[in-house]
């Protein structure tokens, strides 16, 4: 590990998610998702689970305005058609017009050329946050080719440097999804070593996460937290609850069922006694 990226300090990030976990709850965020069609609904189902809000307006014409009056938005690149490539750039703008915060999720990015300008381009409105896996986020660096589909064929710390430029380029937060999370604005690093590997095992795992972080970000508009803080209370509030789920289940079928009763379930006393954690200054 590079001395640039070893956490110096601690950070209380599972304070911070029992917070936002609280206010989620109390006004559900409406968390506006253009989003791939493998996955639409069980990223829905994962948000009403947690308490958010879901609405997957992907219209050409309804896109822009409905990121106006969002809480939080998520931008997946999933199955990047005609019409959803239109409605993410409409929506961006949208977002931006509004102030709302949007997470940019560059799905499959690299070696597939429509994804991969659409993902450059977007980039370029600056998120405020990005997830991707490790091939994901070295990829949208312009260091790397993409991974094999979704799949990553780096590890999560090749893609640290790439993390840190993407943030100090972009003025947003990136979050390197693997074994470990890394989670980064430019200056801090977040590493939350929550999870487990039948994440990887059901279709939509990943994309979620970028969901629960847009509904996370809209929560912490009526707080004092930031998008880093917001961006990794997600990752650690959603990765505990795959540990619990996990623990109950046979396999990927039964446990993409026990996820959502474990988003539905895990509470401030579950995250502060499960966290595991480790972040600071630069």
């Amino acid at each position: 590990m590079s001395d640039l990226l070893r956490p110096e300090t601690t950070h209380d990030l599972a304070g911070d998610a029992a917070t936002l976990l609280g206010v989620l709850r109390e006004a559900p965020p409406l968390t506006h998702c253009i989003t791939n069609a493998v996955v639409t609904g069980f990223t829905a189902n994962v948000l009403l689970s947690l308490g958010a809000a879901p609405a997957m307006v992907d219209i050409v014409d309804e896109a822009g305005m409905f990121a106006g009056i969002a809480s939080g938005m998520l931008i997946n690149l999933g199955t990047p058609t005609p019409e959803q490539r239109a409605a993410a750039v409409e929506a961006v703008a949208g977002a931006a017009a509004s102030g709302t915060p949007w997470v940019l999720d560059p799905v499959a990015i690299g070696a597939l050329p429509v994804r991969t300008a659409l993902a450059h381009q977007l980039v370029g409105h600056r998120p405020t946050a990005i997830r991707g896996n490790a091939s994901e986020i070295l990829a949208l660096a312009g260091l790397s080719v993409g991974g094999r589909g979704v799949d990553a064929t780096d590890s999560t710390d090749s893609a640290a440097d790439a993390a840190l430029s993407l943030a100090r380029s972009t003025g947003g937060v990136v979050a390197v999804s693997g074994p470990v999370d890394l989670i980064t604005d430019g200056e801090r690093v977040l590493r939350v070593s929550n999870g487990h590997e039948l994440l990887t095992r059901v279709t939509g795992g990943g994309c979620a996460l970028g969901a629960v972080m847009a509904a996370f970000l809209g929560a912490a508009r009526a707080t004092t937290h930031d998008a880093l803080s917001a961006v990794a209370s997600a990752s650690l509030v959603y990765t505990i609850a795959a540990e619990r789920a996990a623990a109950v289940s046979a396999g990927p079928g039964s446990f993409a069922v026990a996820l959502l009763d474990a988003l539905a379930a895990v509470g401030a006393d579950d995250i502060r006694a499960a966290a595991r954690v480790e972040g600071g200054a630069l």
